[in-house]
């Protein structure tokens, strides 16, 4: 008996439906039936059905004799199916790599629930991909099992059948079917949750929800949409023959209230003379159903009166909404005039010598470059007043106690931006910031430069999706100074921001920690047991996938080949921290405990110091952690497709920091072999350090507060340093 049945109605999909096969075909995870329907699609699915079951004996082909419908077709492949667990896949949909196991072992620790409910993203045509809004449903139903009645917010989820795999049994025992009609989930969804014993959760992108250009049956303007009546009177009618569930109806009768209304709410769903019709019956449903001494508010109140009162409602709110969009219109001219006024003003007044503006990150808070300058400024020049400037309420409440600080287009930000003599930041201000003569910028980067930046990424139309490379050189022109940690740095910025700025080199005062060995209780915090070697596997972003993502192995495969004494910590690239990539399994891994996530980790540098070994591919991470001088490995299996589509400075495969693995076989290989840190690694690290880490020994931050705030003769950076090693007693500073 397998462990998963997989019912998969075909319809008029032929160009979708071998990726669609070829998504659950591929999956590592293999002990699975596939029951192919196909609903006498009048296209090429047929043939194509026929040919995979030719050619894989999971695969079971059932050609119906005419058309019956997405919810028939289903049932006609439930008596076939085998397996623990039922799973209704659509044809244009696709799994994600790892989802069946994924699934399987989620079963396997809730104790083989009545249903699991999994995570989709939507695919769009054009190449984009959105995470489901409503994740953290998953999240936070916690690692057991419940009923709807205790967490109800799992009725929240979008009211489909893909998003579930449900266990045969209890199909089978609560004869659950699909009805005829448009709107099927509805009483398969509701009646399944409501009567589920168990329920267990899986807080992972399970499947990739295709979304088609030309939309679906439920996007376009029919009476079809009448059939969500007749789907919600069969939802009723499971209620009243179960007493049990009798506590449910006016959560269902304002749901449905609410569903009808959206539906009608959208121009595009009804024929213009049907509207009228449809709200009539959705109103007389409504009070059919309507629970005795039930209270009807919000926006399911609409239902209790009529067809011409609705339509003033609507026609009230669209003026009202009408006049408040041209009040809030007015109201900002207002306040910008106001704005430029209140700048203007103090854009007369002397520049404050003493006041230094922060950012960092397009102002997350205080990080990188700047919050180490911040800091050696506090301690050598406390007449300097640091002011950082923040991008809302959130990243304020992020900063450490008695950090002043200002947010971004505020009254205040206007007025410290106006008068600061310094302004630092590792990424470009915005461009309505105006550059007062004598006002010095210090701009710090971000990271080593190994991949294209500026000016070298207009022959790299990819890499730029989005970015206005002109508008951002008209940014750099502000710099002033230009920090570097190393010669290349020097000549690739120099090259790629063609602007008025000078190359000091300084060091990345972000960097000191790494040198000097500061403290981090990053261990601690994640209960990481003290004599375990601490992998941290840190992958930079792909310019040529547009979600930025692309999983180059299993991690919870590498987390296991790694072995007991090992914990495996992931940090993903910056930009994806929001994205679908921790939905992947990542969120769902941390959970378990199989490895530690520490993308949210906001300073770097606690992780960095924790780890004794660093597995990258591309990322100027390794450029940072070098500075430890300890054990790098690269994973480089795509470093073609990633210099094609980038470009880059170096051939960081023919110049690695340690050991180059071109698969995963091969990184897998270093680790068991333990030559991930043997005599070639120490040589290949040390000669990559030499190159890269040329100006960092300790003082970097120290030596930009003295010569580039204070004007004072500063030290000198060693161009060959001993980790930890002090930074008193250099020489003078070198500019370029």
């Amino acid at each position: 008996m397998p462990r998963f049945s997989l019912i998969v109605p075909c319809f008029k999909v032929q160009g979708f439906l071998r990726e669609c096969l070829d998504s659950v075909l591929d999956q590592c995870f293999t002990d699975f039936e596939l029951i192919a329907v196909d609903d006498r699609s009048p296209d090429g699915c047929g043939a194509i059905l026929d040919e995979y079951a030719a050619r894989d004996p999971r695969v079971r082909v059932l050609h119906l004799p005419e058309n019956v419908g997405l919810g028939r077709a289903r049932n006609a492949g439930l008596p076939l199916a085998t397996g623990d667990y039922l799973f209704f896949l659509d044809s244009d949909d696709t799994l994600t790599p790892g989802a069946l196991r994924a699934m399987a072992d989620r079963l396997a620790e809730a104790e083989d629930p009545d249903v699991l409910v999994f995570d989709y993203a939507r695919t769009y045509w054009w190449g984009g991909t959105r995470r489901n809004a409503l994740a953290d449903i998953l999240t936070e139903a916690g690692s057991g099992t419940f009923t709807a009645a205790r967490y109800p917010r799992i009725l929240d989820l979008l009211m489909v059948v893909w998003n579930k795999v449900y266990r045969r049994e209890f199909v089978a025992r609560g004869g659950f079917t699909f009805p005829p009609g448009y709107y099927e989930d509805t009483p398969w969804t509701f009646p399944v949750l409501l009567s589920a014993g168990r329920i267990a959760a899986l807080d992972r992108i399970c499947l990739n929800y295709r979304q088609r250009r030309q939309g679906n049956i439920l996007s376009t303007t029919s009476r079809k949409h009448f059939d969500i009546h007749d789907q919600y009177e069969r939802v009723f009618a499971f209620v009243a023959e179960r007493p049990e569930l009798a506590v449910w109806r006016p959560y269902l009768h304002r749901k449905m209230g609410e569903h009808c209304l959206d539906i009608l709410a959208k121009p595009d769903r009804l024929p213009p003379g049907d509207r009228a019709e449809f709200f009539r019956k959705t109103a007389a449903m409504f009070r059919a159903h309507k629970p005795e001494g039930a209270t009807v508010d919000g926006e399911a109140a609409l239902l209790e009166g009529t067809w011409p009162a609705y339509l003033l409602r609507r026609q009230t709110e669209r003026a009202g909404q009408e006049a408040a969009r041209r009040a809030v219109l007015a109201r900002r001219a207002a306040a910008g005039r106001a704005r430029g006024g209140w700048a203007a003003l103090h854009a007369r007044r002397p520049l404050d010598e003493n006041l230094v503006v922060y950012s960092a990150s397009s102002h997350r808070g205080m990080l990188g470059d700047p919050a180490a300058v911040y800091r050696a400024a506090r301690e050598i020049a406390p007449q300097l007043r640091g002011v950082w400037v923040v991008r809302d309420a959130e990243a304020a409440a992020g900063l450490p106690e008695g950090v002043e600080h200002v947010v971004v287009g505020s009254r205040r930000y206007l007025e410290v931006t106006a008068r600061a003599k310094f302004f630092v930041n590792d990424v470009n201000w915005p461009g309505a910031l105006v550059k007062r003569p004598g006002s010095v910028h210090l701009h710090t980067h971000q990271g080593t430069p190994l991949k294209y930046l500026g000016a070298d990424l207009l022959d790299k139309p990819g890499a730029r999706l989005g970015f206005d490379v002109p508008q951002m050189l008209r940014r750099a022109d502000r710099w002033d100074w230009s920090l570097v940690a190393n010669r290349h740095s020097e000549l690739v910025y120099e090259r790629a921001y063609p602007c008025h700025f000078t190359s000091v080199r300084t060091g990345s005062p972000r960097n000191d920690v790494l040198v000097n060995g500061g403290p981090s209780d990053f261990r601690e915090r994640y209960g990481i047991p003290g004599g375990d070697t601490v992998v941290l596997y840190a992958p930079t972003r792909r310019d040529y996938r547009r979600s930025g993502h692309v999983d180059r192995f299993d991690v919870a495969e590498f987390a296991a080949d790694l072995g007991a004494g090992h914990t495996l910590v992931v940090r993903l690239h910056p930009s994806l921290a929001t994205g679908p990539a921790r939905g992947m399994g990542l969120a769902e891994l941390a959970r378990r405990g199989i490895v530690v996530d520490a993308t949210d980790e906001p300073h770097l540098e606690d992780v960095l110091l924790a780890a004794d070994v660093l597995v990258s591919d591309y990322s100027s991470v390794m450029v940072d952690y070098a500075n430890l001088d300890r054990p790098i490995v690269l994973h480089a299996d795509d470093w073609p497709a990633f210099r094609a589509s980038r470009g880059a400075y170096v051939d960081i495969t023919a110049e690695p920091p340690g050991h180059v693995a071109h698969s995963y076989r091969e990184l897998a290989w270093l680790f068991a072999s333990g030559a991930w840190r043997d005599e070639e690694s120490a040589r290949l690290r040390t000669a990559f350090r030499d190159r890269f880490c040329e100006f960092e020994d300790g003082g970097a931050a120290e030596r930009v507060v003295r010569s580039l705030l204070l004007g004072e003769t500063p030290p000198d950076p060693a161009t060959a340093r001993v980790p930890g090693q002090s930074a008193a007693g250099r020489d003078t500073l070198t500019s370029a």
